[in-house]
């Protein structure tokens, strides 16, 4: 028999795995908020120079950002990876340094054709109709900026081992450092400022790339000097090629990368679906998605930090810590993502008026239609944040191909299919395309959370010792 001071003292395996995500996730989520700094920064200084100069660069960041997002999400397999090694032999040196160096090498290999495509933007940019001077200066700034993409993912990378190791904040720290420094590059190379020529756009360019050199510097000097992270010895036999873990990487990431690539994807094909209705949807559509970006890092710090819980448990073959990594991390998730939902209900105005004067002569239709977007922006984002924190568990499962046909039948088939149908055949227009956003990644959700609750029917849980 149980005595009652025993059940007093003994503490809730919920409530600690709950404490152990959310000091995980908080450095993450606060990480993912000034990586998404870095790239305002460039935004807001390069309008500084004027409209065309900002919608130039605009035109080649998209780009850009399109390629980079891949990158990521193939290199984003080192996380459960790791901390399904770690979790399995906790004192596991070799295998978390075999994974760190062909994630290395897996980012070099996958930048080469996209470093291909970016050197060639303007022509891109011509042959997709866009002006001459636009496509010009895009080319120029992307000249630059495309060389920061590599250094940006080795950084990811090791924020992926330092998080595997539960100690974030490290990462977080460094990208604290990385937002002051991009601003102070940024004024310099752009402007001509503390005794630097003025480059103009191509100096925010050349300014990215030192930020994202500085910050892989900085997590450098951290895994060689901290005690807890030297002894891995990451950068130990560099060179060694190890084809059977580089395999590995490419066939968990590679379907990640397509997920990530789909889900970036559709709102740039909302925004030209917006364009087809007329300039005051896609300003009000450009607002909207910008408020539920921002929400948006919350969840998706939290699916991070799921994907390391869940990998851990993973790897210790703890099937009841692997149920309650996801499900703790889910609720914090979807509960966030709810009390978002209801701010965006209730002061819709409020939150517009931070990008728009809705009392400003010609801003009124658009202050309108922002404020019915997210009337349907609410129920998107429990759906957006379900969808992205269930993906980050089932990656803790090295699950992650099937996930991807989920995310390509949400995304485009329902989300833009749905969304094109109700805006042009059943005249709904903006609201349309919101709606079938919605939708889309509400199926997405249901459906991962599907795969998740029969994961042990799926024989996706790892056999027990």
């Amino acid at each position: 028999m149980v005595s009652a001071a025993h059940l007093v003292t003994t503490p809730n395996p919920w409530r600690l795995e709950a404490g152990a995500t959310m000091r995980l996730a908080w450095p993450l989520i606060l990480s993912n908020l000034t990586m998404a700094l870095i790239g305002a920064t460039d935004v807001m200084m390069i309008g500084w120079l004027g409209p065309r100069e900002l919608a130039a660069a605009t035109l080649g960041f998209n780009l850009a950002m399109s390629c980079a997002i891949f990158c990521m999400g193939l290199i984003t397999a080192s996380a459960p990876l790791m901390a399904s090694e770690i979790g399995r032999m906790g004192h596991s040196v070799r295998d978390v340094r075999r994974t760190f160096r062909q994630a290395i090498w897996a980012a070099i290999t996958v930048i080469i054709p996209f470093w291909l495509l970016l050197w060639n933007t303007e022509s891109l940019l011509l042959a997709f109709g866009q002006e001459a001077d636009l496509a010009r200066n895009a080319g120029l700034y992307i000249s630059a900026y495309m060389w920061s993409i590599l250094p940006f993912l080795c950084f990811i990378i090791l924020r992926n081992f330092v998080s595997a190791l539960e100690e974030p904040i490290w990462a977080l720290v460094i990208s604290v450092v990385g937002v002051l420094a991009n601003f102070l590059f940024n004024y310099a190379l752009i402007f001509g400022k503390f005794g630097v020529p003025a480059f103009g756009v191509i100096g925010a360019g050349i300014g990215s790339v030192m930020t994202n050199v500085l910050m892989f510097g900085g997590m450098v000097l951290v895994v060689l000097l901290h005690k807890r992270f030297r002894r891995y010895h990451l950068f130990g036999r560099f060179s060694y090629s190890d084809w059977p873990r580089y395999r590995m990487i490419w066939k968990l990431g590679l379907p990640i990368a397509v997920t990530m690539g789909l889900e970036g994807s559709v709102f740039g094909i909302a925004a030209l679906l917006m364009g087809l209705i007329n300039a005051e949807s896609v300003a009000a559509h450009a607002i909207a998605l910008q408020l539920a970006s921002l929400t948006f890092m919350v969840p998706m710090g939290i699916a991070q930090a799921a994907t390391v819980r869940v990998g851990i448990q993973y790897g210790r073959r703890d099937h009841a810590g692997i149920k309650r990594a996801g499900w703790v991390s889910f609720i914090l998730g979807t509960s966030f993502m709810a009390a978002m939902a209801v701010v965006l209900v209730l002061a819709p105005e409020v939150l517009i008026s931070i990008f728009i004067d809705a009392e400003a002569p010609g801003s009124e239709e658009v202050a309108a239609l922002a404020v019915s977007f997210l009337a349907i922006a609410a129920i998107f984002q429990i759906a957006d944040g379900a969808q992205v924190v269930a993906a980050g568990m089932l990656r803790g499962l090295h699950d992650t191909t099937v996930p991807m046909v989920f995310a390509l039948m949400g995304y485009w088939f329902i989300g833009i299919g749905v969304g094109a149908g109700l805006a042009f055949w059943r005249g709904w227009e903006g609201i349309g395309v919101w709606t079938g956003l919605a939708t889309g990644l509400a199926i997405v959700a249901l459906l991962m959370l599907s795969r998740w609750t029969m994961r042990e029917k799926l024989g996706l849980l790892p056999q027990t010792r």
